[in-house]
């Protein structure tokens, strides 16, 4: 089956029906037409927990490449497809991207910002011929009066291009994780660690700041001459010979030369003031929590919650990964039903993932000694399309 986009529908008009709040969104989004902003500045944020934040970064790279990682499978009620054109687009998105890239690049997209962005290109006959990840920080959401988008704006510098959303032919697909302050927009799990982020990253300028003062506030110039005070030319003299031949890494052990009365009383932190080691310790794990990755698979020192990283990494990929894929590809694979006007599903094959091996094992083993079941029943609960060949 080929995807037409010139070609429309010939069943009748579906009965429309809508929302009775959505007038009441659209007149708390703005007025028709006009673009709906999000609430929080994604690229800021996006510097400061994922370019500038080590945890931040593994977290979204971690869960992004293990969900993309994933096996995929496209069947229907009846069979499962090796050879489907859904299929070939998914393994070929674009000349630029395979699926895993791709893929890759949506689940970041959602974690950052909370929401992904696919993008349909037809080809020359009207054909769908490739899927393009779009930049979160760059696209808007035009509600209409019915508070549903009527077009998405993508934002480019000064130039801006618009995606009508009113036509048979959906161009965008916006997947969206749940806020429940925002009707557009989704909420990510950058945004609630966004105060453990800064903690974090305040702990890290600190440790630096230590290291490049010999890693203690190195102490005090006590005057003890008779006028009192240090005149300003002598007070900025010092402080130019501190920074000059006295701070950093390469002037440590630097023996000091005192004059005019001046004394050298050294300082030091007590146990006390070096606990902001475990409050930089205690907001990674605020972080890798909020991202809903096991610390231990950080690395994060002081965590016990999981027995072995075998559990760990286990509860990774059943309580985060496959929700989030699953969630991903269901929504993918109805917006392509939508456009190839055939109901198919895009899902993960659990028997291909290793971390789940051993559940998919004694589910299999389970389900197979069930008597009492049909072999129809027990494709079902396997989640198998039913066997073309059955009498059943």
């Amino acid at each position: 089956m080929v995807f037409d986009f010139l070609k429309k529908s010939a069943r009748g008009a579906a009965e429309v029906k809508a929302s009775a709040a959505g007038p009441v969104i659209a007149m708390q989004g703005g007025m028709s037409g006009r673009v709906a902003w999000s609430p929080r500045d994604v690229v800021s944020l996006t510097k400061a927990g994922f370019t500038g934040n080590p945890v931040g970064f593994r977290s979204v790279k971690l869960i992004a490449e293990a969900a993309a990682a994933l096996p995929l499978v496209l069947q229907n009620a009846d069979q499962r497809f090796e050879q489907h054109p859904v299929l070939d687009l998914v393994r070929r998105p674009n000349a630029g991207q395979g699926r895993a890239e791709l893929f890759e690049a949506l689940y970041g997209q959602m974690l950052l910002s909370g929401n992904g962005y696919l993008e349909v290109v037809p080809d020359e006959e009207g054909q769908a011929a490739e899927l393009h990840v779009l930049r979160s920080d760059r696209m808007n959401v035009v509600p209409g009066t019915d508070g549903w988008p009527v077009a998405y704006e993508y934002a480019v510098g000064g130039r801006r291009h618009r995606f009508d959303m009113t036509g048979d032919i959906q161009p965008i697909c916006h997947i969206k994780t749940f806020h429940p302050q925002d009707d557009h927009y989704g909420l990510s799990p950058m945004q609630a660690a966004a105060s453990a982020i800064d903690v974090h990253n305040a702990a890290s300028r600190w440790s630096k700041g230590l290291l490049d003062n010999a890693a203690r506030p190195s102490g005090a110039f006590v005057y003890s001459g008779g006028e009192g005070q240090l005149s300003q030319d002598q007070f900025e003299r010092l402080q130019s010979d501190m920074a000059s031949y006295h701070q950093g890494a390469a002037n440590a052990g630097r023996p000091m030369l005192l004059e005019g009365g001046l004394d050298w009383k050294p300082m030091g932190f007590s146990p006390s003031d070096m606990e902001f080691q475990k409050t930089k310790e205690a907001a990674a794990r605020e972080i890798s929590v909020a991202f809903g990755v096991p610390p231990m698979l950080l690395g994060i020192p002081g965590d016990a919650t999981y027995a072995n990283y075998q559990e760990a990494h286990r509860a990774f990929y059943r309580l985060t990964v496959l929700p989030l894929a699953t969630k991903v590809t269901a929504t993918i694979s109805e917006w392509l039903s939508g456009i190839a006007g055939e109901q198919v599903t895009l899902q993960p094959d659990l028997d291909q993932v290793p971390a789940l091996s051993g559940e998919r094992e004694a589910q299999w083993r389970r389900i197979a000694d069930a008597d009492f079941l049909t072999e129809a029943e027990k494709r079902s609960l396997l989640g198998l399309p039913k066997r073309v060949d059955s009498d059943e």
